[in-house]
């Protein structure tokens, strides 16, 4: 029994080596990838072009409701991690061995910025560690609140709008200010699959995600469930 227990711990050990080796090998590699990247664009000159673009949008002029939904259904714990979070990347992780892709993440908003502004959809490892320097250099540079406002100006709502000025006005004929609950929960939803949730090309499948938003807001209770069964069926 202490042979077979001794075998145990040794394959376990190697395993073990293995996994801190191939972890430290992409991790460089995503630490390469991200000095690189900010050679062809630093980050002051992406923000920069972000908040130069006419549609931008500031912080304080989104609602709140929108800010909840947001990092209710994104990164719920948005205002207290570092830029990543550990929780989030193991339970992926494990997930995408389980179904041997790399189908899950655990991207925080920081790190899903960094995706939008520097790295392509492409899924190799290296670049999600490429996201990992990429999101600790963004959450030294700005605040949460700049971090969220440079986010929503740059993800992809679905129906060629992108950030949230466009498609308050192109769903809605709205600025982002005076958008209803209704509709800040719905377009909180689009950016996960922004051409299968489109309010132009699915409606229903748009409603579907309305529903799992505020199921996510009520989950994490800033929001009651008597006042997301109004939001849902305030629109019918």
């Amino acid at each position: 029994m202490k042979k077979v227990l001794k075998v145990v711990w040794r394959i376990l050990l190697v395993l073990i080596v293995l996994v801190m080796l191939v972890t430290g090998f992409f991790a460089v590699k995503g630490a390469i990838m991200w000095n690189d990247s900010k050679k062809g664009l630093s980050i002051t000159q992406a923000v920069q072009n972000i908040r130069e673009d006419e549609e931008f949008v500031k912080f304080e002029e989104l609602p709140q409701f929108y800010i909840d939904a947001v990092i209710s259904v994104e990164d719920r714990r948005f205002f207290k991690h570092n830029g990543i979070s550990v929780k989030s990347i193991v339970r992926a992780a494990l997930y995408d061995i389980k179904t041997k892709s790399l189908e899950q993440g655990g991207s925080t908003i920081t790190q899903q910025l960094a995706k939008n502004v520097w790295f392509s959809e492409e899924k190799r490892l290296e670049r999600k560690f490429a996201e990992v320097w990429a999101a600790f250099d963004l959450e030294k540079a700005f605040s949460k609140n700049e971090i969220f406002e440079l986010y929503v100006n740059t993800i992809y709502f679905g129906s060629d709008y992108y950030g949230i000025g466009e498609a308050a006005q192109g769903y809605f004929g709205k600025e982002p200010s005076e958008l209803s609950d209704y509709e800040c929960a719905m377009l909180s939803g689009l950016p996960n699959a922004p051409s299968v949730y489109s309010l132009d090309e699915s409606p229903e499948l748009a409603k579907q995600r309305l529903s799992q938003v505020l199921d996510s807001m009520t989950a994490n209770k800033v929001l009651s469930e008597e006042k997301a069964r109004e939001i849902m069926q305030s629109n019918e």
